[in-house]
């Protein structure tokens, strides 16, 4: 019968003395946090009894935070792995002990972006949100921030001078990553379209820009449409794609800034064949993976969320820690480009 781990053994697989472990497991005295959580990775590694004990005891022992979070489109496949992400990464944060409340916005209003926001206070800490840029998002964080609330933008930078930091991609970058897939790719000039979610996402209009610039600077010798805004669904984009690709038969290439890529996709598998015309869509999911297989998106621009959520943990809990800061900057991730090939 193998020998049952006891505390020496505990000690030893932790590299600490005896006596700190006991510290650790009967609360006697205050222990370093890091030191604490190597005595419970220890204890629990070698099966030592009391394993869980020591875990209760050194979350106790650690500052808490409650983090709400809104985002949008429920139904949406990337906002649920948004969904499933926060919780995993809350559910592993280290140094804290954590919590994430998350709501949905059944629209794109901004009174309904702003209610679940104000509607968190007094339940979290922190406030994070995929809202849209708006005076009255803006007029919510700025009485969030009264309350001791600090707030992140998240995807789209909302309410900036008022919220305390900006966490997702590089528009201007993400858009000229697109224009520059589209123009390699394009065999013939000819026309490119641009869809964008509405008028109030900032992000889309920043991806936007940074879309035509590129062509402006690289390959003038396509002629861009004007701008079309599909409410980020399905059905919009689709009847827009059919009726591009019905006007324009030169159509080359498509970007898709925000969401409603399946309509796209879906005309494009109609009227066209896989390569004719370049679609470039933003995130990773079933639909847009099942596309690059059959060629019928050219490339995915993806945001990488185990990144995003725990880059929010470390910095809400500084926040909590150094109180509201107004950062004028913005923590921008590397974007995840995905081809037919690398998927």
């Amino acid at each position: 019968m193998a020998k049952r781990p006891t505390i020496h053994d505990v000690a030893r697989a932790a590299g600490v003395s005896s006596a700190t472990v006991d510290r650790v497991l009967n609360a006697r005295e205050k222990v370093r946090e890091d030191t604490a959580q190597k005595v419970y990775e220890a204890a629990r590694k070698i099966g030592y009894h009391a394993a869980p004990l020591i875990g209760q005891r050194v979350q106790a022992e650690l500052p808490r935070l409650r983090l709400g979070v809104v985002l949008h489109k429920e139904r949406q496949s990337f906002y649920q792995a948004f969904k499933a992400e926060l919780e995993r990464s809350i559910a592993t944060a280290i140094g804290v002990r954590a919590s994430v409340v998350i709501e949905f916005s059944a629209s794109q209003a901004p009174s309904e972006f702003a209610a679940l926001m104000e509607g968190l206070a007094g339940r979290v800490d922190v406030v994070a949100a995929t809202a849209v840029t708006h005076p009255e998002v803006t007029d919510a964080v700025i009485r969030l921030n009264a309350q001791g609330i600090p707030c992140f933008a998240l995807l789209n930078d909302f309410a900036q001078g008022i919220r305390q930091n900006y966490l997702g991609l590089n528009n201007i970058k993400v858009g000229r990553i697109a224009a520059h897939m589209i123009a390699q790719t394009s065999r013939q000039q000819g026309k490119i379209a641009v869809f964008v979610g509405g008028y109030r996402w900032h992000g889309h209009e920043l991806r936007e820009t940074g879309f035509r610039s590129y062509f402006r600077e690289y390959a003038p010798q396509f002629s861009i449409l004007d701008t079309l805004v599909n409410l980020e669904t399905r059905q919009l984009t689709y009847e827009a794609t059919l009726d591009l690709l019905g006007r324009h038969p030169d159509l080359r290439g498509i970007y898709c800034a925000g969401g409603g890529m399946e309509g796209a996709i879906a005309a494009l598998k109609e009227l066209r064949q896989p390569g004719e015309v370049a679609l470039v869509v933003n995130e990773l999911t079933p639909e847009s993976r099942s596309a690059l297989i059959t060629r019928n998106v050219t490339m995915v621009i993806g945001t990488p969320l185990q990144r995003l959520c725990s880059d929010l943990i470390e910095m809400s809990k500084e926040a909590l820690n150094s109180g509201i800061q107004q950062v004028a900057g913005q923590h921008f991730l590397q974007p995840d480009l995905y081809l037919p090939e690398s998927v």
